[in-house]
């Protein structure tokens, strides 16, 4: 059964729309990169997505249950500010979360906390280093046994080897459980590493969605003289030019004509290339 399915989803507040119109299935089994700029809507999504908002419009439902504000069984999700009581010990933490959910595996805490080094369980978490602190939020996060994990911006704080410390602890849970990852972050090249599918929001819309190989396949970055961006064949989706040189992100891009230079883009060059046309049309004056 499909973990995440949103069909014309919007969540408006008052007359701002967050998220509007979005479609996009989110396969089982897979690490999802959820990208886009500050203000994109991937906040909102996710927190749609765990049951703590909810839709203005559409649809929104894990595992074939709509959900309606509240979360389901079979999903955890861990905030970007980790309400995490700074005063309680690590251990206090876990126990309040055990006491706090009808499903719940000590055992797999355990397992998690035992690959970050022998943190102190009774150190209180305000003690503890920002990667410690999301390392142990992601631990009970995955006490609750989700086979839908939802993480908005888990890396942002971090050091590198925080960093891969805590990605080692995510692929470990989908490789051995096969658990369904949601992850929004900035960190284009970590995300790389781990992800295997994509879901670009911008404006609170989908722009890109699908397997980051097959996306990536899809595209080329042309490089050539500028005064011939006539020659190129394929949809335009961005353009940087000097005086002399366009460099075009393209989609369904045809055979690179004489005189340019085709390559295929890498994950950070895609978003990068999407955003910025994103911006180029808020910025162009409207018509009319």
């Amino acid at each position: 059964m499909t973990p995440l399915t949103a069909t014309a989803l919007g969540k408006r507040y008052r007359k701002h729309w967050a998220v509007r119109d979005c479609s996009f299935t989110i396969p089982e089994g897979k690490v999802v990169a959820l990208v886009g700029p500050n203000g994109a809507g991937k906040s909102t999504l996710l927190r749609m997505a765990a049951g703590l908002v909810r839709p203005t419009t559409g649809e929104l439902s894990a595992f074939g249950t709509p959900l309606r504000g509240r979360i389901h069984p079979d999903v955890s999700f861990l905030a970007q500010n980790q309400p995490l009581y700074p005063d309680l010990t690590v251990r206090e933490l876990v126990r309040l979360c055990a006491a706090m959910n009808d499903r719940w595996s000590a055992e797999r805490v355990g397992e998690v906390l035992g690959l970050l080094g022998g943190v102190d369980q009774e150190a209180r978490m305000r003690t503890l280093s920002a990667g410690t602190r999301t390392q142990v939020a992601i631990a009970v996060a995955l006490g609750r046994l989700p086979r839908l994990l939802l993480l908005d911006e888990p890396l942002s704080d971090l050091d590198p080897l925080a960093r891969d410390e805590t990605l080692r602890i995510v692929m470990t849970e989908v490789a051995e459980r096969g658990t369904t990852v949601v992850m929004s972050s900035h960190l284009l090249t970590d995300l790389r590493e781990v992800c295997d599918h994509i879901l670009l929001v911008d404006e609170g819309r989908v722009q890109v969605d699908g397997d980051i190989e097959e996306v990536l396949a899809r595209h080329r970055i042309l490089v050539g003289p500028a005064a011939d961006e006539s020659a190129v064949d394929g949809s335009p989706v961005s353009a940087t030019r000097t005086g002399r040189q366009s460099t075009l992100l393209l989609r369904d891009a045809g055979p690179a004509p004489q005189g340019w230079a085709a390559a295929e883009p890498d994950l950070e060059s895609l978003v990068m290339g999407y955003l910025r046309a994103s911006r180029e049309r808020r910025s162009a004056p409207r018509r009319g």
